[in-house]
């Protein structure tokens, strides 16, 4: 793939971009860091885009600041600077930026809005997460807030706030109580998407700018499918039929 052609195709997905911060929308199958596949992360992908763009010479920096799983779409912040970085990890171990998920699942969940505790412990070599009601060896706390926000002939949707960064948090804590996340088979759902995706995506954030100060709030918009179609005219239009 060529340097024109690496810009071409990301341009698209960038939403925000200034001298410290760019923040893209992740499109599914796409991976932030290098792993054992061998494909290319987003991470080079996005170095090569400034050296191109900003006739860079040399390395390029840029900082990872959190992950989205692979076939997990929306909203991703990177570091352009170091001081940005730096303040970016900070706000995330403090809690400061603030992550809104939408997730579309099949089964209607128990209550129309909860707030989930759990225990998770990490599987390394299954790659999966799994939750305990009760804390115990090798667990973490893990807490979101879901709200059912809008529904289908056939699915639901859930906005989900992560009180809580954990490996495969949303996809654990939603199917353990009923509800995995369409597409999700790690997760209990029975069949696959097309392409390997789920229906979870990285609907919004919203934080304090680490350098300007300014409150910044990005929304992300999913992947065009018909799915993904119907819930974002459903609450662009402000109609719920979960209501």
């Amino acid at each position: 793939m060529t340097s024109r052609m690496k810009k071409s195709s990301i341009d698209k997905d960038i939403l925000y971009e200034d001298n410290h911060l760019l923040i893209l929308n992740k499109q599914p199958s796409a991976i932030v860091q290098g792993d054992k596949t061998g494909d290319e992360p987003l991470s080079e992908t996005l170095k090569e885009y400034l050296k191109v763009r900003y006739e860079k010479p040399g390395n390029v920096f840029l900082g990872v600041v959190h992950r989205l799983d692979r076939p997990v779409s929306g909203a991703l912040i990177f570091a352009k600077t170091s001081k940005a970085l730096t303040r970016l990890n900070a706000m995330l171990q403090r809690g400061e930026i603030r992550k809104t998920y939408w997730a579309v699942v099949k089964n209607p969940p128990p209550e129309p809005e909860a707030h989930l505790t759990g225990y998770l412990r990490r599987n390394e070599e299954k790659n999966k997460t799994f939750v305990f009601a009760r804390p115990a060896d090798n667990t973490q706390k893990a807490e979101l807030i879901y709200k059912l926000i809008g529904s289908s002939e056939s699915y639901h949707l859930l906005e989900v706030n992560l009180l809580t960064g954990r490996h495969h948090q949303i996809r654990a804590q939603l199917s353990d109580i009923g509800c995995p996340i369409k597409g999700d088979l790690k997760y209990g759902y029975p069949r696959s998407n097309p392409g390997g995706s789920i229906h979870l995506h990285a609907r919004t954030l919203e934080f304090v700018h680490p350098v300007s100060k300014t409150k910044i709030r990005i929304d992300a918009d999913p992947p065009r499918e018909p799915l993904w179609d119907h819930f974002t005219d459903q609450q662009k239009s402000g109609k719920n039929q979960a209501e």
